[in-house]
């Protein structure tokens, strides 16, 4: 018991701390080769443009860019993600569709706040993006899950679940996925399995949440369209970042959803932040606006290409044949299912003391399972930590299995 933990709420007993950012504290500073973070390359970083766009917004626009502004984001912003989005073939949306929000991570939580009541059936993949799960968990729904393989999300499972729960439990309330370069797993969804999400959504009359981090960072074949811009009823709330494809300090996300949703996330804000910075937010429609975004794409996915293929390579040589890895076509990580014998939270311990870090898996599934799988970036290392820190966890894994 600590000295004020008699004066904190109830509910601070739902919060937990993201293993992700506790291994970047761990990291920080020495010599470990770090597959942890899903960090972006820093050279994809356009910073002579920010700088100039930055000066150009001071000198031009100071007395708005430096100014409170509308909590539901800059004007001139808005607009440019309407273009945007229809790069991503999201088409038929206005301003009054979108809402920006400072990183996805605030989308996450304000949706979720005004979404989800406690013992609410949500079904989420498994593994799915942890700290999605973390503030899910504080709204204590029921959770199901679907299972991810290498192979990609088991649609089947899903509806099978639906149907399940429908029939014995209740009614299904809500669906979050990342159908595209998946966090953690790397897998895509095929367009079959897209359709047949949004037809289950409909039988079931259940709110999609999309989060689409990764939908203009995939490097082979084309991009799949989002569910949004499949979704004919307004079912779909998509959830858009500048983190991966701009700079993840300027802490600018976005969402794409029916303006009754839109209209209760601002209300919300309005009690959270009040409103997203009007600087980054000036920078950012600028950076579209002067196609920076969209010229900086092709090398960022050139990039990501060599450095996946890299460390898949380093996978294929030295890793035992008792391993499954995902082969993404798009993102940042590769995620790998060891035997059960091996629980990826103790061995972290001893890859540690040999200088490499990654996320054990369990943090990703919503019942602390998979306690036999992790996840790896490759978008931060360099390509020689990459070759170097797979030895070593190759060598860690073949011990385990002795």
């Amino acid at each position: 018991m600590g000295k004020w933990s008699s004066f904190f709420s109830t509910d601070t007993k739902s919060l937990k701390s993201s293993e992700i950012r506790d291994l970047l504290k761990l990291t920080e500073g020495k010599s470990v080769i770090s597959f942890a973070g899903g960090l972006p390359d820093p050279s994809t970083f356009p910073a002579e443009d920010i700088s100039r766009i930055t000066e150009d917004v001071l000198r031009s626009k100071a007395s708005s860019a430096l100014q409170y502004s509308a909590t539901a984001g800059v004007a001139e912003l808005r607009k440019e993600l309407v273009n945007f989005s229809a790069l991503r073939g999201i088409t038929g949306i206005r301003d009054d569709n979108v809402f920006v929000t400072v990183g996805s991570q605030e989308a996450l939580f304000m949706l979720f706040n005004i979404l989800v009541d406690p013992g609410d059936h949500v079904f989420v993949e498994r593994p799915t993006y942890l700290t999605a799960l973390n503030v899910l968990r504080t709204r204590k729904p029921i959770f199901h899950g679907m299972e991810v393989s290498e192979k990609g999300p088991n649609v089947l499972q899903l509806e099978e679940e639906l149907k399940k729960v429908s029939k014995e439990q209740g009614k299904p309330k809500l669906l979050y996925v990342i159908p595209t370069a998946q966090n953690p797993a790397g897998t895509t969804m095929n367009l079959d399995d897209r359709k047949r999400v949004l037809e289950l959504a409909t039988q079931y009359d259940l709110l999609v949440v999309e989060d689409d981090a990764y939908g203009f960072l995939v490097f082979e074949g084309e991009s799949p369209p989002p569910l949004k811009a499949l979704d004919k009823e307004g079912r779909v709330i998509y959830l858009g970042t500048f983190s991966k494809i701009l700079s993840p300090g300027l802490r600018l996300g976005w969402i794409v959803a029916d303006d009754e949703i839109i209209k209760e996330v601002e209300l919300f804000k309005q009690n959270v932040d009040l409103h997203t910075p009007s600087l980054n937010q000036y920078i950012a429609a600028e950076a579209l606006k002067r196609g920076i975004i969209q010229n900086n794409l092709p090398k960022i996915r050139s990039l990501y290409r060599q450095k996946r293929d890299y460390m898949l390579a380093s996978i294929e040589t030295h890793f035992p044949s008792q391993v499954k890895w995902s082969k993404p076509v798009g993102g940042m990580f590769v995620f790998s299912w060891l035997p059960d014998k091996i629980d990826t939270t103790k061995m972290l311990e001893d890859s540690m003391r040999r200088g490499v870090a990654y996320v054990p898996g369990s943090s990703f599934y919503y019942d602390y399972g998979g306690r036999n799988t992790m996840r790896i970036n490759y978008s931060f290392p360099r390509k020689e930590e990459i070759e170097r820190g797979i030895q070593i966890l190759g060598s860690l894994i073949k011990e385990k299995l002795q």
